[in-house]
């Protein structure tokens, strides 16, 4: 199966879906805020052994390491629900990874609207 083929994409988007559901609706665990975390995208192997679940959180710095540690302890946890939601030949080994592009991209949108108002008050101070 090639990285890229239907049946990947798929996968991928079955397995997001179900770990979303998993981490807001069955983790207790007090260091993950299931509103504040999101699951951004899932990149399954096309062997299906290995997973990189790409994660944003809402929130400090602290928040996010927090998080990060709460869902590295429940990986079993998550393992097991995902083996009883999806069945896959093999349920991968998912390793979490911070993905800060949605904070990046409010960052930008943020510089853009100063630069943007900025602009309008010197161009009404010419006319």
């Amino acid at each position: 199966m090639r990285k890229n083929s239907i049946k990947n994409t798929r996968i991928n988007e079955e397995v997001m879906r179900k770990l979303s559901e998993i981490i807001r609706s069955d983790i207790k665990d007090p260091r993950i805020q299931p509103l504040m975390t999101s699951v951004v995208s899932v990149e399954v192997a096309p062997d299906l052994k290995t997973c990189k679940a790409y994660i944003s959180v809402l929130g400090d710095e602290q928040a996010q390491k927090d998080t990060l540690a709460g869902l590295r302890s429940a990986e079993g946890y998550i393992r097991r629900s995902l083996a009883q939601s999806i069945n896959l030949r093999n349920t991968p080994q998912i390793t979490f990874i911070i993905d800060q592009s949605i904070e990046y991209g409010v960052r930008m949108s943020h510089f853009i609207d100063e630069v943007n108002k900025n602009s309008t008050y010197k161009e009404m101070e010419d006319v």
